[in-house]
């Protein structure tokens, strides 16, 4: 039997990988002669780039940028090999490896400072290896900067009313009149950039970076309030300058309005997360091979419906006739809902363990034992 595993992380205890190899321990306790397939998974957010360089024995390069905070960390971007040669055709960015708020002090939280230079350094020195395509995982932001960190790092120069430039952070927001961008690296516009993202959030208002994602961030009130009208600044500049109208783009709000900036000067596209990690990595191609495919995250709920890892690796699945399980630490509010979505069974560790605790407490013993229970079920059908 071939067996498919591909899983995303369990958020706080085991990356995409661990799990996978957990679940196939198990498997081959219980059916030794079967073949499993490792294949981690992610949806743009934090382990992407771990994910889809070890699906397609890709690289990971490792960058000195500067930090939400101006200081200097090291950060890192993945680059993909083509299916039929070993040139690299595609880079992968996460960009809280260089802007996330796991790297700020909770202490020194303030998106009124904090910056996406960082991630446009990544994004240049990506540049440097020729890909034919970027995919820019935004999530876990310290930022509500709108991406013009990330625009300045790339050569594009932001200046007030009175002619002078402009430095980092989003304080700087509201003061933006002129946006030359006649120094933005010229390599930009021949390379395609897609952004994966399942956030739908516009740039500005109610439901924009500044008030949904803000107070995560540091933000207080004041600051909120503060942000969302530079941010409407940002837009208007950014009409005035450039002749586009991201104000009401679905997504432009993801990580601090980063996804305004790459959509207004880099020329970016957004798509959802799972959907362009399974492209980029031919998912499709390894589950025609399967016979059955295991996937799984932390928690299956109702949330697991919109734009999660298991839900788009069944879909996927189902087009092909595969089965589809899937394993995660514990089963939440509406999980009856993924079982029209291509998912034929699901695997709690916390109802294996006895409870969540002692399913947090050794997630890899009870992945294996997950496997080894799989594997039982399918001796006992055959």
């Amino acid at each position: 039997m071939n067996i498919l595993i591909a899983p995303d992380k369990f958020k706080g205890t085991l990356n995409s990988y661990e799990v996978a190899s957990a679940i196939a321990r198990g498997i081959k306790k219980n059916m030794p002669g079967s073949k499993t397939v490792i294949f981690p998974m992610a949806d743009g957010g934090e382990g992407t780039v771990d994910a889809l360089t070890r699906a397609t024995n890709g690289r990971i390069i490792k960058q000195e940028v500067t930090g939400p905070l101006a200081e200097k960390t090291e950060a890192f971007f993945g680059l993909l090999p083509l299916s039929s040669a070993r040139n690299f055709s595609v880079a992968v960015i996460e960009m809280s490896a260089a802007s996330g708020l796991h790297l700020v002090s909770p202490k020194k939280y303030n998106p009124l400072l904090t910056t996406t230079y960082g991630t446009g350094q990544l994004i240049k020195a990506a540049l440097d290896y020729n890909p034919g395509q970027i995919i820019v995982g935004i999530g876990g932001s310290a930022t509500v900067d709108g991406g013009m960190g990330t625009a300045q790092a790339l050569g594009i120069n932001f200046y007030d009313y009175n002619g002078s430039e402009l430095g980092w952070g989003g304080q700087e927001l509201e003061r933006i009149d002129k946006i030359d961008l006649s120094g933005l690296d010229p390599r930009v516009k021949k390379t395609n950039i897609l952004v994966a993202s399942d956030v739908s959030n516009p740039l500005h208002g109610p439901s924009g970076a500044a008030y949904v994602y803000g107070p995560q961030k540091g933000a207080t009130p004041k600051m909120v309030k503060r942000l969302d009208k530079g941010l409407r600044n940002y837009a208007q500049a950014i009409k005035k300058n450039l002749g586009k109208d991201i104000s009401e783009v679905a997504g432009a709000g993801a990580a601090g309005g980063l996804g305004a900036g790459l959509i207004a000067f880099l020329g970016a596209r957004i798509e959802a997360g799972v959907d362009l990690i399974i492209k980029a990595t031919g998912l499709a191609e390894k589950i025609r091979e399967a016979d059955l495919v295991i996937t799984g995250e932390g928690r299956i709920d109702a949330q697991t419906a919109f734009g999660k890892v298991p839900v788009g690796v069944a879909r996927i699945a189902k087009q092909e006739d595969v089965p589809v399980y899937a394993v995660c630490g514990q089963k939440g509010d509406g999980v009856g809902s993924v079982y029209n979505l291509g998912i034929d069974r699901i695997f709690a560790l916390a109802d294996i363990a006895g409870s969540v605790k002692a399913a947090c407490a050794q997630p890899a013993d009870y992945l294996e034992k997950a496997g080894e229970i799989i594997t039982s079920q399918l001796n006992l059908a055959r």
